[in-house]
C-alpha cells in the first residue's frame, strides 16, 4: 500500500518574514557604522591633509561619495539580509562569514588613509577589499542569485576606489606616512 502523501506545502528556500527581519538589523547597522567610521576618520572634504593632495582628474565630487556609499551599503546589507533570510543553504555560514570579514576589513580603510595618512598601506587594504568582496560575492550568489548580483555594484566600486588610490598614491609620494616613516 503507498504512503500517503503530505498535504502540507513544502517550506519555502526563502522567508519574506526572515529577510525582513534580517534587513531591519542589517541594513541600518552597516550604514551606521560605516558611516560613524567615515565620520571619525576625517573622511571628509574638510579633510586639511586631503584636500593638500594631488588629486585624479577621475576624482569625482566629494558629496558623491557619501551618496555612493549610501547606496553601496544598503545594496550590501540587502543582500547579506537575503543570505541570511535564505532556509538552510548549503554555504550560508560561510558566505555570511565572509562578508562580516570584507565588512570589518573595510571599515579599516577610511582611518588608515585619512586619519594615518597611510596611502599605501589603504591601497593594500583595498586589495584585501576585494578580494574578499569577490568571493564574498560567488559564496552570496551560491545561496540566493539576487543576493550575489547585489554585490556587484561594491565589486566595481571598490575597482575604482582601488585605481583612485593608487594614482593618489602615485600622485603623492611624499604624502604617505609610511614613506615618511611615521
Amino acid at each position: 500500500m503507498p504512503a500517503a502523501e503530505s498535504l502540507e506545502a513544502p517550506e519555502p528556500w526563502f522567508s519574506i518574514g526572515s529577510f525582513a527581519r534580517a534587513a531591519i538589523v542589517a541594513v541600518p547597522a552597516i550604514l551606521l557604522a560605516g558611516g560613524l567610521v567615515a565620520r571619525v576618520a576625517g573622511s571628509t572634504e574638510t579633510n586639511p591633509w586631503y584636500q593638500s593632495l594631488t588629486l585624479p582628474v577621475f576624482q569625482p565630487p566629494g558629496p558623491l561619495f557619501g551618496i555612493a556609499w549610501a547606496i553601496l551599503y544598503t545594496l550590501i546589507g540587502i543582500a547579506l539580509a537575503m543570505v541570511w533570510g535564505t532556509k538552510q543553504a548549503d554555504g550560508k555560514r560561510l558566505a555570511i562569514a565572509l562578508f562580516v570579514i570584507g565588512f570589518a576589513v573595510n571599515l579599516t580603510w577610511s582611518p588608515v588613509f585619512f586619519r594615518l595618512h597611510m596611502i599605501s598601506a589603504a591601497l593594500v587594504i583595498i586589495g584585501v577589499m576585494l578580494v574578499l568582496a569577490i568571493v564574498t560575492t560567488w559564496r552570496f550568489w551560491r545561496v540566493n542569485r539576487l543576493a550575489g548580483w547585489l554585490m556587484i555594484p561594491y565589486c566595481l566600486w571598490l575597482c575604482f576606489a582601488a585605481a583612485l588610490n593608487g594614482t593618489i598614491m602615485m600622485l603623492n609620494p611624499m604624502a604617505d606616512a609610511m614613506q615618511m616613516g611615521i
